[in-house]
């Protein structure tokens, strides 16, 4: 008798104890699903192309879940061809190394996980670094294709491009469908000075997801390297059909038109950039720039002045200033006469580079600029 009671009391704790596990994971499963969901929609945002939902589901399901590393794969990867798509979108490059530097330390074992480390690692000009943790994910996984793709984007970057080359054409041959190594290969490709090729690869990876916006701007510089302007015009116009408020593409158009001497078109596009984006110096630099180029000296000195003003406002460091809106304003001034305005400008600028390790120089007599003495 006591052998049976002691046994049926081992079955009822057997029991009672599945119920709880049953319990626990039921709803370890229903809150895994929700993150889960999330993440396959994320996926699918990515290979359509459409990065800024990619990149909210992802953040959705980390919400859920802070420890889904596959939730952090597809985000950061999102994130660095994010960086890509417009003058605002740079500093996804550094969340996304933020993200993966963070869950790589709780999930070293995850191979996505590493490899995507290392993408974003390459993406964040650390090329040592990625090249060293995609090896090692190379060694676990020979065949992973994007720790393959960063391995040959960090040769690349170091400047090591025959072996860059090397490794993307690889990177390629064993995974011919992923848009990271057809990517990379037009990356080497262009790094050893072959744009013909260079521009296949970027045309590949585009076959496979034509919505991808960095991809466009890629194709366009290969172009231009080649001397194809017109496909270069269509590249950037391809990626305001994606993104019709994109201001990057509307800057690259103002250059290209100002190179080919289409001013009007190049006073438009730089028009449009500073009605949408007023705070961006950039956008003022080309726009008094070609009004420099047409010989219009009262709408250069104004615009590069907006230039050289926004500058100065957000704390440019001095060494990353682009001086040509203080040398070309003051050089508008002189022109017209105006030297007030062109011993300021000037002024200005000596007092802003003196001492600093700066590669322009703009100098004058000690007296001062020619026909302002006294001014």
């Amino acid at each position: 008798m006591p052998l049976v009671i002691f046994l049926g009391l081992v079955a009822a704790l057997v029991v009672g104890s599945w119920g709880w596990i049953e319990r626990r994971l039921t709803m370890s499963s229903a809150r895994d699903d929700g993150a889960s969901d999330l993440i396959a929609g994320a996926r699918s945002a990515f290979q359509r192309g459409d990065l800024d939902a990619a990149i909210a589901l992802a953040r959705q399901a980390l919400d859920r879940n802070p420890d889904r590393p596959d939730a952090v794969v597809i985000l950061a990867r999102a994130l660095v061809y994010s960086s890509y798509v417009d003058y605002d979108t740079v500093l996804d490059r550094a969340a996304a190394l933020e993200l993966t530097t963070d869950m790589v330390q709780r999930h070293a074992s995850d191979l996505d996980l590493r490899a995507t480390h290392a993408f974003a690692l390459g993406a964040n000009g650390q090329p040592a670094a990625a090249a060293e943790v995609a090896e090692r994910v190379l060694e676990s996984d020979p065949l992973h294709p994007l720790a393959r793709a960063a391995l040959a984007l960090a040769y690349s970057a170091a400047g090591a491009h025959q072996i860059g080359l090397r490794e993307s054409q690889r990177a390629v041959r064993e995974h011919p469908d992923s848009i990271d190594a057809q990517r990379a290969l037009g990356i080497s490709y262009r790094d050893t000075a072959d744009y013909e090729n260079a521009l296949r690869a970027v045309e590949n990876a585009l076959t496979l997801n034509n919505r991808l916006i960095p991809l466009h701007y890629e194709r366009a510089v290969y172009a231009l390297q080649l001397g194809d302007a017109d496909s270069a015009t269509f590249a950037y116009m391809q990626v305001l059909a994606l993104d019709p408020q994109n201001v990057k593409a509307r800057l690259r158009l103002c250059e290209l038109s100002s190179l080919l001497r289409e001013r009007d078109a190049a006073v438009d596009y730089c028009g449009q950039v500073t009605t949408i984006a007023p705070n961006w110096s950039e956008g003022w630099y080309h726009l008094g720039r070609e009004y420099f180029l047409q010989g219009d000296w009262v709408s250069a000195q104004s615009h590069l002045n907006q230039c050289a003003r926004l500058q100065v406002m957000q704390d440019v460091p001095v060494a990353e200033r682009r001086f040509a809106c203080w040398y070309l304003q003051g050089q508008a001034a002189e022109i017209r006469g105006d030297c007030r305005s062109l011993v300021a400008i000037y002024n200005e600028y000596q007092a802003m580079t003196a001492g600093g390790d700066v590669d322009e120089t703009w100098s004058y007599p000690p007296e001062g600029p020619p026909g302002c003495v006294g001014s």
